[in-house]
């Protein structure tokens, strides 16, 4: 028994609903086929497929990034608008070398966008661009007024100026956006972020160039040197099941791969702390938010698939994980402000899978959409047994729970890490409600995934839960996650 009390007068903090954003990258098929199609014999809108917007608006995704990723210094955005037809070929040296069209561009990408209803994130290129290329690109899409560009945007399509809210400054320019050393980048960021004009009423959220995994130093220079002229600083962790050389498979994996993933999600959590730690002494007052815009499972690719496009299967293993790394986003929502899962069609750790015409939602997919109420909930306070494991030099948490408000409705969500043992969660409320509803998503196996014959296979299903006055009582099998509801 997991006895869990919480306190619904205690808030601390606001969990901001782009945490549960998106990312979107020109690799693989993540964008063309995954996203984008021009054969019309898969339905789509305007090149969107529907079977995939459709799906993942049941997501009521905050925020998307696009285009890259490594792509992105490698984008130069005036070969993606104009006629098609028109629009210059390029290879994707970054991404299995093959050829991109160029037929999704900015245009499209803001068609994607209105379409999900969510706020883009641009990535701008810093590593093969120059500074006039990004301060042109940002007077094409926002410039309301009488200027060569606003109205090449406006021959384009497009009369009114997009909505721009985020804008990234380079990517990973310690390593593929290149390789600098963050005293250079930060000069660098100075000079151009200085050229991303406001031409709107709402000025555009700048966000530096941030670490990778465990680089300490690479946060306090940036911060030190350039941290005046950025509202958010970015941050990439991946999680795996071995090393960067040998990741692990994603669909075939034993006990001890199961537990060394999960070994690897608390490294994460200490280097998070260790982050936020730097961000408090070079940032006391807050001023700067915490952007984990690539984050993930990322294993070794598909075997008969192209290594460079990284698609993956998904798991329970997945879903138990994403929950964890979800929560572990909640305890420090004073400064994460939004993260991005790496990614959201056929990459990594993709919330939907095609193949052809046919589309298949992951357990990370079902994951989402159970943790939705936590979008913009006031954190509860929350208290229970904190009972942890060894693996792999880790201490692993049995249970990860996580409760907030938002218009009087409490969600509250929680994950089994075990393999071994269910769990009984008796919960203490502060309140009385008057209905509790709640779903599962476990499997079989913990090697179980939904594939295009079996797309059902980890599908969520509704709980049975006991509520009597202010105690609430719900069974969590081993390895499964589970999204309660009270109102």
């Amino acid at each position: 028994m997991t006895e869990i009390k919480i306190n619904t007068k205690r808030r601390n903090g606001i969990i901001n609903k782009n945490i549960y954003g998106q990312f979107a990258e020109h690799l693989g098929r993540c964008i063309y086929e995954g996203i984008y199609v021009e054969d019309d014999s898969i339905p789509n809108v305007n090149g969107m497929r529907c079977d995939v917007v459709n799906a993942l608006r049941e997501l009521d995704i905050p925020v998307l990034r696009w285009p890259g990723g490594c792509f992105a210094d490698d984008y130069h955005w005036r070969d993606g608008i104009g006629d098609k037809d028109k629009r210059p070929y390029m290879v994707n040296t970054n991404w299995g070398g093959v050829v991109e069209n160029n037929h999704f561009g900015t245009h499209e990408f803001f068609e994607l966008c209105s379409q999900l209803g969510c706020e883009p994130y641009i990535t701008g290129n810093v590593g093969s661009g120059t500074v006039q290329e990004m301060r042109d690109w940002i007077e094409y899409m926002t410039f309301d007024g009488d200027s060569p560009l606003a109205n090449e945007r406006r021959k384009n399509g497009h009369e009114e100026p997009f909505k721009l809210k985020y804008f990234g400054v380079g990517n990973e320019n310690w390593g593929c956006g290149g390789n600098m050393r963050p005293e250079y980048y930060s000069d660098l960021y100075r000079r151009f972020a200085t050229f991303i004009r406001n031409y709107g009423d709402e000025p555009i959220y700048k966000i530096g160039c941030g670490a990778n995994a465990g680089d300490f130093s690479w946060t306090e220079s940036v911060l030190k040197n350039a941290g005046a002229f950025m509202q958010g600083l970015s941050w990439h962790n991946y999680t795996y099941e071995g090393d960067w050389e040998h990741k692990g498979s994603s669909y075939a994996f034993d006990a001890a791969g199961w537990y060394s993933n999960l070994a690897d999600v608390e490294r994460m959590r200490d280097r998070l702390k260790k982050h936020i730690a730097v961000m408090d002494c070079f940032d006391p007052d807050g001023k700067i938010d915490l952007i984990v815009d690539e984050w993930g499972n990322w294993y070794d690719c598909m075997p008969g698939t192209n290594p460079g496009f990284l698609y993956q299967q998904n798991t329970m293993r997945d879903a138990v994980t994403g929950m964890v790394i979800l929560h572990m986003f909640h305890e420090h929502c004073d400064r994460v402000q939004m993260a991005n899962i790496a990614q959201m069609v056929n990459v990594l750790q993709a919330m939907v899978l095609t193949e052809g015409d046919k589309m298949v939602l992951t357990p990370t997919y079902h994951l989402f959409r159970m943790m939705k109420g936590h979008q913009d909930g006031e954190k509860a306070d929350i208290v229970y047994d904190d009972e942890r494991y060894e693996s792999d030099g880790e201490m692993i948490p049995s249970v990860s729970v996580s409760a907030s408000v938002k218009n009087g409705t409490l969600t509250v969500t929680a994950a089994n890490t075990r393999l071994d043992c269910d769990r009984e969660l008796s919960i203490e409320l502060d309140a009385e409600y008057k209905t509790a509803s709640a779903e599962i998503l476990t499997a079989e196996n913990m090697c179980d995934f939904n594939s295009f014959d079996e797309p059902d296979k980890v599908s969520p299903k509704p709980l049975d839960t006991k509520l009597e006055g202010r105690r609430l009582t719900v069974s969590l099998p081993r390895m499964s996650v589970v999204s309660l509801t009270l109102k």
